[in-house]
């Protein structure tokens, strides 16, 4: 949906045009022949539909809480009001940050069951979506209605010295009474902004933004700013430097002094050094039509990134750039560099970025449709709006499969792969994922080439006799529960619940991995202490594979179980002895992560 939102405000023609070998890049096209579509036999494929009383269909996830949007984010009229949509979600502690296309809200999760709003900032300029760090949240800004006083009021004219458009800062050291302290503006605005906090750098935050919007503002209302002329063709090779389009902008922001927040670099991470080519990359897709045969929407074209997800322990990033993905080298925070490229001609618009937790492997999301049209109908094959799964082989990115919500949704039903999070449960590659008005989907890619469904939760559309927008921009885990930001329907909670692919010790040995807070575009390493429950959770991902003989895991059970006693009784030599013990016991590569659970226990 976020691309639509920017296309209101294009005015440069996106013509498409014979692409040209790009070297090395590796099609995904080519290597996946054209998937099944969508069924229809799931429970999920005909609820009821309703605002606040649609039909439910769950498996493996329970919804503990839901909040309707408070007053001055909705209009009462039309829930699907695009100027009080709900976008992305942050945390920290134990609060919860929602965006908002007219400012954000502040919840407090302690109680994930209840969850009480703290706060809600108007603060009009569309997007809005947020990420915090420490005492500082970040708001992207793109809308032309935006002011610098976050006003009500607009800021008309075709130049305007109040109009803001950009990213916010807001001083949140006070949660009730959050302060813009900078507002830091840009050329195309910010659809999307990611945070970097970087090892190499203690003094400052750097903040990734990614403007999309083809109206890049006059230079008499900016400096700096020079847009295409109009109806240039995008395909074609530019080499001026001093163009908005092709780039990002990187903010520094010093701890120290957030109010002198700053633009310190401007990359080009689509140019050909050797030509200096400022456009090098996929500028439009080959074919007119989509394989599906509609138009392409929105048209994959590289000239700005969509998202950019950070890893800044091992200095990489991966962006989702309109008409690729991109594998980044952070190493110089100001300063990301290209390592790879991945096209695919089935991509209609590369979203969004997740990388594995040991960083092997991104998945990129596509969000064909713009996320306000139905792309998950019984028609749609599922290489279309899907994840796309990749390995990073010698840095390159190497495809492994697709991976789309299985179930077919209505026709007023906005469906597509948006914002995931991971989950972090011992020896798994799991993430939460939302589809709008396909609901929550929690999908395991451990097997890279072969994703799977192993949770779900979906409403019945808002209306049965048309499309009104709606459903699950983002759903994020944290700290043992998954929340989601609802488009239309506010703020919601859930908790996972033991299902064959999902066992209790593997939920509670996620929920023992507590972060300070989450921007999940700001990645960071999820790390499971040792505990019973992560050793419990590799016996059970034994007997779900059949790779444990009875007799065997009666011995393990025996085993944790009298170690286990002798904790809870402060005999920690003999826990320790027993825990070592089974782990000397075991015979078979099948049984290494059990075993280095049970030594890790041991030695804790």
């Amino acid at each position: 949906m976020r691309e639509l939102v920017a296309a209101r405000f294009r005015r440069v023609p996106r013509r498409r045009s014979t692409i040209a070998a790009l070297g090395a890049l590796l099609s995904a096209a080519v290597l996946t022949s054209l998937a099944a579509a969508q069924s229809t036999s799931d429970p999920r494929a005909a609820l009821s539909p309703g605002f606040d009383n649609a039909g439910v269909a769950a498996n493996g996830v329970e919804l503990l809480a839901n909040r309707m949007k408070p007053a001055g984010f909705f209009n009462a009229a039309n829930p699907g009001d695009f100027g009080f949509v709900n976008s992305d979600l942050a945390f920290e502690g134990d609060h919860a940050f929602v965006g908002n296309f007219n400012g954000f809200q502040i919840y407090d999760i302690s109680d994930p069951a209840n969850p009480q709003i703290v706060t809600a900032v108007v603060c009009p300029g569309g997007q809005g979506e947020v990420s915090v760090y420490g005492n500082l949240l970040f708001m992207s800004v793109e809308e032309t209605r935006g002011r610098i006083d976050c006003g009500t009021q607009g800021a008309p004219g075709a130049v305007n010295p109040e109009r803001f458009r950009g990213v916010r800062i807001f001083d949140i050291s006070n949660l009730a009474a959050p302060i813009q302290v900078a507002a830091v503006q840009t050329c195309r605005g910010s659809h999307t902004h990611t945070l970097l906090k970087s090892p190499h750098d203690d003094a400052n935050l750097y903040v990734y933004v990614n403007g999309t919007s083809g109206n890049i503002r006059p230079a008499a209302e900016l400096a700096g700013c020079k847009a295409l002329p109009a109806g240039t063709n995008l395909a074609t090779p530019h080499f001026d430097q001093e163009l908005s389009q092709f780039r990002i902008e990187v903010i520094r922001v010093p701890f120290s002094a957030p109010q002198n927040a700053a633009v310190v670099s401007t990359p080009r991470l689509f140019a050909n050094e050797a030509t200096g080519q400022i456009n090098s990359l996929q500028n439009a897709n080959p074919t007119p039509l989509h394989p599906s045969g509609t138009a392409w929407s929105p048209s994959p074209t590289t000239d700005s990134c969509h998202d950019i997800t950070t890893y800044p322990e091992l200095d990489i990033a991966a962006g989702a750039c309109e008409g690729n993905g991109l594998l980044l080298d952070i190493s110089d925070p100001a300063n990301p560099k290209r390592i790879a490229v991945a096209q695919d001609n089935n991509f209609a618009y590369w979203h969004g970025a997740t990388f594995s937790n040991d960083g092997t492997k991104v998945v990129f999301t596509d969000e064909w449709g713009g996320g306000t049209a139905p792309r998950c109908r019984a028609t749609d094959a599922l290489n279309w709006g899907a994840n796309a799964i990749y390995d990073i082989v010698g840095g390159q990115l190497v495809f492994r499969s697709y991976y789309k919500l299985p179930v077919a949704q209505t026709l007023q039903e906005n469906c597509v792969s948006h914002l995931p999070s991971l989950i972090p449960v011992p020896g798994r590659d799991i993430m939460t994922q939302a589809w709008y008005q396909g609901g929550l989907s929690v999908i395991d890619f451990t097997d890279s080439a072969n994703p799977k469904e192993i949770a779900y939760y979906d409403r019945g559309p808002i209306s049965a006799a048309s499309l009104v927008l709606g459903g699950l921009w983002s759903t994020y885990y944290y700290n043992g529960g998954i929340y989601g930001s609802e488009i239309a329907r506010g703020f919601d909670s859930w908790k996972l619940t033991p299902t064959a692919e999902l066992s209790a010790n593997e939920i509670a040995a996620a929920g023992e991995v507590e972060l300070d807070r989450l921007t999940p575009q700001h990645q960071s390493r999820l790390v499971n202490e040792p505990s019973f429950a992560v050793v419990r959770s590799y016996r059970d991902q034994l007997v779900r594979a059949d790779d444990i003989d009875a007799k065997t895991l009666d011995q393990v059970d025996k085993f944790v179980d009298r170690a286990e006693s002798f904790r809870n009784d402060g005999k920690s030599a003999a826990a320790k002895a027993q825990l070592n013990a089974l782990a000397n016991q075991l015979d078979g590569a099948q049984y290494d992560a059990l075993r280095a659970a049970l030594r890790a226990l041991a030695d804790a």
